[in-house]
């Protein structure tokens, strides 16, 4: 960490900016907050975020100005949409390497940096126009200024932390609070360290900091919609996540226990021989806060109702921490270990779409089946060669150090394949009809009035720039719908076809 830090810290970057742009927005979620984005763009009420002109309490409003200033700067395009998650991404990184350098050993700060950017998990994060990664880079900073406050015990890495939970407050919500929160009180009690908690719940202007920050706009938000926001934000989107299954997102008690290795790829092996070293790592401060904060995450996420990957994620950091320093410090057989997880997660990567494209005919969905069945097939055959160098470059016999470094520089190659190519490939596949559609409809009637009829792409508004409502159409509006939904009676109801591809359709304006 000491020899180069800039292009250490440019080493991380790339992974999170190469091919930023080159995919389409995937539909619900980017679509969603990218719209969302675009109407409080449109409307000049940066205070209240609407989807296709309807409240939306989803989330607090922190990201999408975030999101708002980087369109106002860059313009209306999938770089900017994603230039807020990636660059929290960057600072996660950045701020986890450093904490980790500073305590375990430049090697493993080194080592845990490439293991976030990299990691499968939080590369899809970190590529996303959505809240994830901006809140679990708030997570991140409060947690490690936590420990920083049990270290020294002074007011400013404390006062830090209860900054980033306010900033948490206005991105995502409570579990910005909850994560960190859970964590420092579980490991205060198992530790005894009855002196830091107390200090930690004491110092008023911590508290009134986060709440300067997080409160203005959750007193403006309740004065302004009342109870339709209190059931909407935190009775809905928050307590009914945690007490039952919201759109399907379920999953047994073994949910996230299955997802954590394939969320870690490639460096699922470190992650493994961390969590068998947990006995000794409870018996050292840090480590003990480190399982803590990925075992109160797992546990509690477990319980939930609503299960998605990425709730996961808020507990990875520290096994990333963990896993560092256990590369820093590998022998040969676990670095032999993890180059076996990069070379099957590459080809994994590269061999996946192909199976698909010839498995597709077997999709139950007619939609993904059209979509899939219809894409081209990936052409990729450059990858398999430079794997093939990855393969003979693991034979070559290095010092520890050096082997490391080998080890690291294959993960930032199988980052930049995925974030260039096999994403792109992916959202071309699935979302490209929806863009193209959306340009086609913009180029030839601009101010058309468009719905959506038995499908939620909400990415179609913001390649339209318009709001698109979900609903069945009035005269002289156009349709967006799906094809193995459309009768030819419905159809000779809604108008003509004017854009047909892969199970999409747009019919022309209803009579």
């Amino acid at each position: 960490m000491r020899a180069g830090p800039f292009a250490y810290a440019v080493l991380l970057l790339l992974p999170l900016l190469l091919g930023l742009g080159a995919a389409p927005l995937f539909d619900v979620d980017e679509g969603a907050f990218s719209q969302a984005t675009r109407e409080l763009l449109s409307s000049g009420d940066w205070w209240h975020t609407t989807l296709n002109g309807e409240a939306r309490f989803d989330k607090p409003i922190g990201v999408y100005w975030l999101q708002a200033l980087s369109v106002w700067i860059f313009g209306l395009n999938e770089f900017a949409l994603r230039l807020p998650s990636a660059l929290s991404g960057w600072v996660l990184a950045l701020a986890c390497a450093q904490f980790a350098a500073g305590r375990m050993g430049n090697m493993a700060g080194a080592a845990t940096g490439v293991i976030l950017v990299s990691a499968a998990g939080f590369q899809l994060i970190f590529r996303a126009a959505t809240a994830d990664a901006l809140l679990n880079v708030l997570i991140v900073l409060t947690a490690l200024d936590m420990w920083r406050f049990v270290e020294t015990g002074q007011h400013a890495p404390l006062r830090r932390a209860y900054l980033w939970v306010g900033l948490g407050l206005l991105v995502k919500g409570p579990v910005a609070v909850l994560v960190p929160a859970a964590t420092f009180i579980l490991w205060s009690i198992s530790s005894k360290r009855w002196d830091r908690l107390r200090a930690a719940v004491s110092d008023g202007t911590a508290w009134a900091l986060m709440l300067a920050v997080a409160a203005p706009w959750y007193i403006y938000a309740l004065n302004r919609h009342g109870m339709a926001f209190v059931d909407g934000f935190f009775l809905r989107h928050n307590l009914q996540r945690f007490s039952g299954v919201m759109e399907g997102h379920g999953g047994s008690l073994l949910y996230y226990v299955l997802a954590l290795p394939v969320l870690s790829m490639p460096w699922t092996p470190l992650v493994v021989a961390a969590l068998a070293k947990g006995s000794q790592w409870w018996r050292d401060g840090l480590g003990r806060y480190l399982l803590v904060w990925a075992l109160f995450v797992l546990v509690f996420f477990s319980l939930s109702g609503t299960k998605l990957p990425h709730y996961m994620l808020y507990g990875f950091a520290p096994l990333a921490l963990l896993a560092g320093h256990g590369l820093s410090n590998s022998g040969p057989s676990l670095r032999r270990w993890t180059w076996a997880a990069l070379l099957f997660w590459i080809a994994l990567m590269a061999v996946l779409p192909v199976w698909v494209v010839q498995q597709a005919d077997r999709i139950a969905d007619p939609l993904y089946r059209s979509l899939l069945l219809n894409a081209w097939p990936p052409a990729w055959a450059w990858a398999v060669g430079l794997t093939g160098v990855l393969l003979l470059s693991a034979a070559v016999p290095l010092k520890p150090k050096l082997a490391i470094w080998r080890l690291l520089a294959a993960g930032v190659w199988v980052s930049a394949f995925t974030a260039c190519q096999v994403l792109p490939w992916w959202a071309q596949a699935l979302q490209g009809p929806v863009r193209e559609a959306a340009w086609a409809l913009r180029q030839h009637a601009p101010d058309a009035k468009v719905v959506q009829w038995q499908l939620n792409l909400p990415s179609f508004g913001v390649y339209f720039q318009a709001t698109v409502a979900r609903r069945l159409p009035t005269s002289g509006e156009w349709t967006l719908t799906r094809r193995d939904r459309l009768t030819q009676a419905q159809a000779a109801l809604m108008g003509p076809v004017f854009f047909e591809e892969r199970g999409l359709v747009l019919l022309g304006p209803a009579p």
